[in-house]
């Protein structure tokens, strides 16, 4: 999937575990486990919103998008 998410990476970056965050922008720390996996198939923005507001972040710092054509090289 051409989409990475390193939520993980800006969790670590800010200290807060996921229990933590999922608490903080009212989401069950499994759904916000699937997003952090980058299992999700979708994410509404009023949550990646909460996210960027509670990490300080912008979207791109969590969201990242590689061409497939680049991984295959």
């Amino acid at each position: 999937m051409p989409i990475i998410v390193n939520l993980d990476v800006m969790m670590a970056k800010r200290k807060i575990s996921l229990g933590e965050l999922a608490e903080r922008i009212d989401l069950t720390p499994a759904n916000l486990s699937i997003l952090k996996t980058g299992k999700a198939k979708a994410v509404r923005f009023s949550t990646l919103e909460a996210i960027c507001k509670e990490l300080d972040c912008q979207p791109g710092d969590i969201l990242e998008f590689k061409n497939e054509e680049q991984t295959l090289s």
